[in-house]
């Protein structure tokens, strides 16, 4: 049977139309929700909006309906069902749905290890001073962390992401701002940084260690980090103190390497999303691709070590991924894909990650530096990797049917 045509007018566009607005509230219990549509159903009521939520066992429902035949025995019939199932009822009568939403949609994500009430007054101050409204709130985590997500209306994503970068720095809680809709669905790249990142460890100090050369290596590094050296000058610089070492020394050091906290998690969420993940390193292929394989990595970028007669050279094979080439990685895997970069996210800790953080649609800096912390779009500052899901809108909920979930067939 064909559905009917539409009418050519939206409900919200005709303030005539005569609405009830119906709110209960009170314990949670089986049977309210069905109790109530049964009583509005008796005399042809029409639903053209609704929102229920429990928080500690105590249920909110709010109904708009078009009346139909009786509007004074829908009243009647309504505060009766809910009083007999102990709820609170109240009625409102008027005209009308609800007015359209304005655009510039976006959803603002706030997580804190302690989520304090001023962080919320802080992020929605700051939401109306805007000019911007939110229109809903859920919770998407109580552990690790608690996380909550503001549906927001009416904002200039780039402005307000400036804004909140404030708020989040000030008052000490993380917030990620991204447009909404059609933006927020479908499949995405995420792309990581290693060292420190995925890892807890800086593999080429642990392969130093086996070489003997760790205080040449730790010299290195702090002249690249005072500016002395860029990345690929102090790669090789490090590289160089590593000649002669077997290369099955490099087996010890992939055994020895720990993951961060949330990491499998983090991996094994996105997959079962049908999200691409992409691992970008300044370290080596040698180590980051078995850890890859293991955790279901999609695609691998990283420096290559040369070996001769079973040993280092001290050199690196091919061109160096450095900060320029991390940024030139992710838009290639993201055009392998066929995804535009407003469909990427980087996750980093570095200043080597800061060009890959800036191309991509939304930046995280991870437990990162404070130069990385200010550039990046948002920041995690709590050291579960998993953490990152909630800025995306993955519920904890979420998180654990993907424990479960068949994994996607290629």
């Amino acid at each position: 049977m064909p559905l009917p045509s539409p009418p050519p007018v939206p409900p919200e566009a005709d303030p005539t139309t005569r609405t009830l607005l119906v709110s209960l509230s009170g314990p949670d219990r089986p049977g309210v929700t069905s109790a109530v549509f049964e009583a509005a159903a008796t005399v042809g009521a029409e639903v053209l909006d609704l929102e229920q939520v429990v928080v500690r066992g105590h249920l909110a429902l709010s109904v708009l309906l078009a009346p139909g035949r009786d509007e004074n025995v829908l009243t009647d019939r309504l505060t009766r069902a809910g009083e007999a199932m102990g709820m609170r009822v109240d009625l409102h009568a008027g005209h009308g749905d609800n007015a359209p939403r304005r655009t510039g949609r976006a959803a603002v994500v706030v997580m804190a290890a302690h989520l304090e009430t001023r962080h919320v007054a802080d992020v929605a101050r700051a939401v109306a001073g805007h000019g911007a409204n939110i229109d809903r709130i859920r919770r998407l985590s109580r552990w690790p962390v608690t996380t909550v997500e503001l549906d927001v209306s009416g904002a200039d994503v780039p402005r307000l992401r400036r804004a909140l970068a404030l708020v989040s720095a000030e008052s000490g809680c993380d917030i990620a701002v991204a447009p909404a809709g059609l933006a927020r669905r479908g499949g995405r790249l995420v792309v990581m940084d290693v060292d420190s990142t995925l890892v807890q460890d800086e593999v080429i100090e642990l392969v130093a260690e086996h070489a003997g050369t760790a205080a040449e290596v730790a010299a290195v590094t702090q002249r690249a980090m005072r500016g002395e050296l860029d990345f690929a000058e102090s790669l090789h610089a490090r590289v160089a103190t590593l000649a002669g070492l077997p290369v099955g020394v490099l087996d010890e050091v992939r055994a020895a390497v720990r993951l961060t906290p949330g990491a499998r998690t983090l991996v094994r969420t996105l997959k079962a999303l049908g999200f691409t993940v992409g691992l970008v390193s300044g370290g080596f292929a040698e180590v980051v691709e078995p850890i890859a394989a293991d955790l279901g990595v999609d695609h691998v970028r990283a420096n290559r070590l040369e070996v001769a007669d079973g040993r280092l050279t001290g050199r690196v094979a091919g061109p160096v991924v450095d900060r320029a080439g991390k940024a030139a990685a992710l838009r290639e895997l993201a055009a392998l894909e066929g995804l535009p970069l407003a469909r990427t996210v980087a996750i980093g800790d570095g200043a080597n990650d800061l060009d890959m953080l800036g191309a991509a649609g939304l930046g995280v800096a991870f437990n990162a530096k404070p130069l990385v912390r200010e550039q990046a779009d948002t920041s995690v500052t709590v050291p579960y990797l998993d953490t990152v899901l909630f800025l995306l809108g993955v519920s904890r909920e979420e998180i654990e049917d993907a424990e479960t979930a068949e994994p996607p067939q290629s």
